[in-house]
């Protein structure tokens, strides 16, 4: 494909953005340019999403899309859905000629090299110690706020969940490997660095005979002088070690900010799940972040619908909330998964009332999201700019330290400045500042 252009799409979390990037890298390297029109591109990479089903039904009516294009085109299908459905993926669409799994991304430029000769390449095998080890020579500048993938995979198999089977079971990345990314990443002027993993807090990897956990990661990258913050996500509530919680106390450069997915608050629902805790032993692991830094705040991820969830179960979820009173959350209805073992429960629950039941408990998520933005109105706040708004090139978007987005109104900065600004106005969604 000498001389091609490419277009990469990404469905899902924050894990596809980072691999995105460097499938991008990859084809960049083999020769190929970027194209932001997908009508125009002789490779399409759909990199998909298997969590909920209106995420894999996308992408097929994506590929239909395209595939109708005049223009002679090449389509791999990479990421979760690729993993999950495998040679499936073939019969439901003969436009496809590519299938990749998650943790074979490196093997992309050889497949493409080899369709002439074998048409409709696949490879969905766990090759994840090849797949790091290819990918962290891939490095790319990718902002201010850089991410890192750290771990993947996992064990904690969840009545619902279906990346065990997808993403495989849980790996860790050496600390050279993650060390050497961090400093490829901040000589091209990322101040931050987001650790990723399905579940971030599970990391553990050795060097030499020292164990070395997500706390101890932690401490390594703060050592880098051009790091100035640093956040995890998603941590999972067994994982939380007392020395990464009191970690979130003595380390200036860790925003007080955690992504903690709870799910549900009635521990009947929990155990169904199979989440492993119930909601006391999420509400002591809150108690204490609480305790050892007041200012943490505490967002999640609820599943509305759950199999067997009453009406008392519900309600047992609601009172969760209003007791932490998360300043962010990600809310759906409960969405089956061919393979998992949820798929095979009973179900008797009305579409109707589950919509209800979701629209209440994202309209107190709301409510409790805006009243946290309000309270610094009038305020000041530190602000990591990201970057300038293409639409209103007047004003400048950043984050604060709980993960907030603000708007600043200036013509004066730049992105990677750290700076204090003026909150004049919010909403749920962001807050508005002046320098």
């Amino acid at each position: 494909m000498e001389n091609s252009t490419f277009y990469v799409k990404s469905y899902g979390c924050q894990m596809n953005m980072y691999d995105s990037e460097k499938i991008i890298s990859i084809l960049e390297n083999k020769g190929l340019k970027k194209n932001l029109n997908p009508e125009n591109a002789d490779l399409i990479v759909f990199n998909t999403c298997n969590i909920r089903d209106k995420a894999a039904h996308k992408v097929y009516s994506d590929i239909g899309r395209v595939s109708k294009s005049k223009k002679k085109k090449t389509i791999a299908v990479v990421g979760c859905v690729a993993q999950a459905e495998n040679y499936e993926m073939f019969r439901k669409n003969k436009s496809i000629d590519i299938v990749l799994g998650p943790q074979s991304y490196h093997l992309l430029p050889l497949m493409i090299d080899d369709l002439n000769n074998n048409p409709n390449q696949i490879n969905t095998e766990f090759i994840i110690n090849e797949k790091f080890d290819y990918l962290s020579e891939q490095n790319k500048s990718q902002g201010v706020s850089s991410y890192i993938t750290i771990q993947e995979g996992c064990d904690k198999f969840c009545s619902f969940c279906v990346v065990p089977y997808t993403r495989g079971p849980e790996y860790s990345r050496t600390l050279e490997s993650i060390l050497n990314e961090v400093s490829s990443l901040t000589n091209n002027g990322a101040k931050e660095i987001v650790l990723l993993g399905q579940n971030v807090n599970a990391y553990e990897s050795y060097s030499g005979k020292y164990k070395i956990q997500l706390s101890d990661l932690i401490k390594s990258i703060s050592k880098n002088k051009k790091v100035k913050r640093i956040r995890y996500t998603t941590s999972h509530p067994i994982n939380m070690s007392d020395e990464l919680i009191n970690l979130h106390s003595t380390n200036d450069k860790l925003m007080p900010f955690l992504h903690l997915p709870v799910q549900s608050g009635s521990s009947k629902i929990l155990q169904r799940m199979n989440r492993k805790y119930d909601t006391d032993f999420y509400l002591g692991i809150i108690s204490k972040l609480k305790k050892v830094n007041p200012n943490i705040e505490i967002s999640s991820d609820f599943i509305v619908g759950y199999p067997g969830e009453t009406e008392k179960d519900f309600n047992e979820t609601l009172r969760l909330i209003e007791e932490i009173r998360f300043t962010q959350s990600f809310s759906f209805i409960y969405s089956p998964r061919p393979g998992t073992k949820s798929s095979l429960e009973n179900d008797d629950t009305p579409m109707k009332i589950k919509k209800t039941r979701l629209q209440i408990l994202q309209e107190k998520l709301k409510n409790i999201q805006f009243n946290f933005n309000k309270t610094f109105i009038g305020k000041k706040l530190e602000v990591l700019i990201e970057n300038q708004s293409t639409s209103n090139p007047e004003y400048f978007f950043g984050r604060t330290p709980f993960m907030q987005p603000v708007y600043v109104k200036s013509l004066d900065l730049k992105p990677g400045d750290i700076i204090n600004v003026n909150i004049s106005t919010c909403n749920h969604k962001s807050l508005y500042a002046t320098c």
